[in-house]
């Protein structure tokens, strides 16, 4: 049985007559009393609450009576119905332990689908891992399909077990993790593994779009609809309808963009420039990012509306120094992909190498190993790899600080100088090469672009 909670009739009886029709039988009281009487009596699935109840439209009584049916019955999931207007009162709501909220007017097919997604996901818990890590992860193997993702670090057994459990859902995922750590390959298991597995995976690099060139990547434009718009062009979002959109290093998002973002998420809507006909969306999106998105919300770098709305699971990925043990798994599984792109088959890497890659602090993390990897195997032409051959070519980041050296006392250099000083470094260190500066500061190629633009920095060296 559900709950519906609503002050309005003809709220309350159309959300009857659509779970009626879903298949779910639903209750449906008009104030906070009869709602708290309700689940005293019963606790119910889950709850519709309306945040309003009076004439005084601040939303207070709605977040008082959340408090109390999360005190009375904690377990029951609550999904909150506010207006647009509203979304910081229905953030307020997240924080308060509200499973999810929609906004009016709903579309029926959303509004079913977040029901779904919180049922499934306040459904029965996983059953516990074994203790062996080796068997834990065989059994993982036999569930799902994880792919190129290598290790049985309990760490990462518990993100592909979390993987696991929400892939069969539609629930927004927000992976963190620095650079380097698989953030895009946890993305592509979570669809590979979902019920939209066989429709499209669209990968899209927000550190690389600007504010002004937005809505054309995303929403896609008409023949005409500005000055270059010579033909029509599908953006990311109608290419990903049905499936998936991986909305990759999110915490680059400038703001207005993500104000646009947020529209789009909230109501599965959207408008191609040059074409004011809304087109519905049927999407699971899936952001990451190797930044402390509650620490830019802190700041006011980054919406929290926006960040309620892409975090309903998280997902964090351990660096490669916190699962040591998983080095040699992947050296090994590196190594094999290059035996047999170079048939080389009697390449191999001896026990004294993998004993001094497990004790490197490879702060680029699994991406920083490979290239390592691959470079040893390239320079030293060697059958079977020892110490000396990963220690020969090592990349040593730039050195750090105004003279390469000390960092500079405090009070001596702005942040914005120390930032540009660091940049010049790393250009000077890597001969102007862009994308290996971008991946030792662990930027996006579009970020570190930016932030040239912003120190006036040439960047014309040809990589």
């Amino acid at each position: 049985m559900f709950l519906i909670v609503d002050d309005d009739l003809a709220i309350r009886t159309s959300l009857q007559l659509l779970l009626k029709q879903a298949g779910h039988a639903a209750q449906a009281v008009a104030t906070p009393a009869a709602a708290l009487a309700a689940v005293r009596e019963a606790a119910p699935r889950l709850v519709l609450l309306d945040m309003n109840f009076s004439l005084d439209t601040s939303g207070a009584d709605g977040l008082a009576l959340l408090r109390d049916l999360k005190q009375l019955a904690p377990q029951v999931p609550v999904v909150l119905i506010t207006g647009w207007g509203s979304i910081a009162l229905a953030v307020e709501g997240m924080k308060a332990g509200a499973a999810e909220f929609v906004t009016k007017p709903w579309h029926n097919g959303a509004l079913l689908q977040t029901i779904g997604t919180v049922l499934r996901l306040h459904g029965a818990p996983a059953e516990p891992l074994a203790p062996d890590a080796a068997a834990a992860r065989r059994h993982l193997d036999q569930q799902y399909r994880f792919g190129d993702i290598v290790g049985q670090d309990a760490q990462l057994l518990h993100v592909l077990r979390q993987v696991g459990q929400v892939a069969g859902t539609d629930a927004s995922v927000l992976i963190e993790g620095e650079s380097g750590t698989g953030k895009e390959l946890i993305a592509e298991a979570i669809h590979r593994n979902s019920h939209r597995k066989n429709q499209p995976f669209v990968k899209v690099n927000l550190g690389g779009i600007s504010s002004s060139l937005f809505e054309s990547e995303m929403f896609g434009h008409r023949r005409g609809a500005f000055t270059d718009a010579k033909a029509d062009r599908a953006g990311r979002f109608e290419l990903a309808n049905g499936g998936t959109i991986f909305l990759d290093e999110i915490g680059e998002l400038e703001l207005a963009s993500q104000v646009k973002l947020l529209r789009v998420l909230q109501d599965r809507t959207y408008e191609v420039l040059g074409d004011s006909k809304p087109r519905r969306l049927d999407i699971r999106v899936i952001a990451a990012t190797n930044r402390n998105l509650a620490e830019l919300v802190a700041q006011g770098r980054f919406r929290e509306d926006l960040f309620y709305r892409i975090n309903l699971i998280t997902l964090r990925l351990p660096a490669l120094r916190e699962r040591p043990a998983d080095i040699a798994l992947l050296t090994q599984h590196f190594v094999a992909q290059l035996r047999a792109a170079y048939r080389r088959p009697a390449l191999k890497v001896g026990p004294g190498a993998l004993h001094w890659l497990r004790e490197q602090p490879l702060p680029g993390n699994i991406r920083e190993l490979k290239n390592l990897v691959e470079r040893a195997v390239l320079v030293s032409g060697k059958d079977e790899l020892g110490p000396d051959d990963f220690q020969a070519n090592a990349q040593r980041p730039p050195a750090r600080g105004p003279e390469a050296g000390e960092w500079p006392a405090p009070g001596t250099m702005t942040l914005d100088e120390l930032e540009a000083q660091t940049i010049r470094q790393a250009l000077g260190h890597y001969g102007g090469n862009i994308s290996r500066v971008a991946k030792a500061l662990g930027l996006s190629r579009g970020a570190l672009y930016r932030r040239l633009e912003k120190h006036a920095i040439p960047f014309d060296v040809p990589e």
